[in-house]
């Protein structure tokens, strides 16, 4: 490979961020896609000039890419990030890494013994306001209390997709890991015991999934975290998007516009708005001694602009050979917590780690 030359790409799965994921490749000039794979074989207007196929295994065969980008469901994730890596591939997998412990500890492995880059999809990594609120955090210094939740009220073609994703996935993992990850980001502690509890309010799923859970998360310097997910026509418009760090000497907030957002529209998921600061420091008269600061984040990027800003990362830690051992462990530790805690949910019981 040619350290000038485009790196060539497969891309599986043409869903929403696989799409998203398609164009960054098409609209970064540090890559080229060699083909995207779709269990149809079709593709969006906007990507139909590329080739297609239907088999992951056969394209990486066929184009023996210097990528391989996976975008499908999550039960698929861990197999096709091993096949591809043990073909020399260099791979982005869309989060969760793995519907298991093992499999993720499994395609973790495999990227250090084939010394290829492997990155997840933890896309918050790469937003400026996120990065900010967690540097906000950690000047406050911990213990934390750590309240995050995602809710989705969701109809039509989005309720089809939730109900596809809780084949494999809970709500808690599918979008807990994004969550988890900022949590284990501010502090360094380790989490040592994981509780969940969740309940079924649809029909239309398995008998033996849920569409509503959470979670509390205990960490070894004190901290706690409460993460909250639900899916359906049924959930809640309000406050279905809570991001509070708190500790000792104050709290950092995400405030959202509401008026302006509804909780089943994908920017609405990463757009904050505004971080407000707030300062427990209290003056003589027992009074704050400062007011709130409100930080501004007007010119955030949208969902696709965040995609973009992904894969150039991906370009950037391969061109750079860039060390991503913390990155893939922080991946395995975030996933871990929202499995025990869907281990949790379906057990009655606290898991410890």
């Amino acid at each position: 490979m040619d350290a000038k030359s485009p790196l060539r790409v497969v891309v599986a799965g043409l869903g929403n961020m696989g799409r998203s994921h398609a164009l960054a490749y098409a609209n970064n000039p540090g890559f080229e896609i060699a083909s995207l794979v779709t269990r149809s074989g079709e593709a969006p207007a906007e990507l139909a000039q590329h080739t297609m196929r239907t088999s992951f295994a056969d394209a990486i065969a066929e184009f023996k890419p210097d990528v391989a980008s996976i975008n499908t469901y999550s039960d698929s994730h861990a197999d096709y990030a091993v096949l591809a890596l043990e073909a020399g591939c260099h791979v982005f997998v869309e989060k969760p890494l793995a519907t298991t412990v093992a499999d993720a500890e499994r395609v973790v492995a495999a990227a250090r013994a084939n010394g290829r880059k492997l990155v997840v999809g933890y896309i918050l990594r790469h937003h400026p306001s996120w990065i900010r609120l967690i540097a906000e955090a950690r000047a406050l210094g911990g213990p934390y209390v750590f309240r995050m939740n995602l809710n989705q009220q969701s109809s039509g073609a989005t309720w089809e997709t939730h109900k596809q994703l809780m084949q494999t996935t809970s709500p808690i993992v599918d979008c807990g890991v994004h969550y988890l990850d900022v949590m284990c980001q501010i502090t360094d502690a380790k989490p040592v015991e994981v509780r969940g509890m969740g309940v079924r309010l649809s029909d239309e799923i398995d008998p033996q999934m849920y569409n509503y859970g959470h979670l509390q998360v205990l960490f070894d310097d004190g901290s706690v975290g409460w993460y909250e997910a639900g899916w359906g026509s049924m959930m809640s418009e309000t406050a279905f998007f809570v991001k509070d760090v708190i500790s000792p000497n104050g709290c950092v907030s995400i405030v959202m516009n509401e008026a302006a957002t509804k909780s089943d529209d994908v920017d609405s998921h990463t757009k904050t708005n505004l971080i407000r600061v707030h300062s427990a420091k209290t003056g003589s008269d027992g009074k704050f001694a400062a007011p709130d600061r409100d930080l501004s984040m007007q010119d955030e990027p949208d969902h696709q602009g965040l995609c973009d800003r992904e894969q150039a990362f991906l370009l950037k830690a391969i061109r750079e050979d860039i060390d991503l051992d913390r990155h893939m462990d922080d991946a395995v530790r975030s996933l871990a917590v929202c499995l025990a805690a869907d281990e949790s949910v379906r057990t009655g019981k606290a898991v410890k780690l």
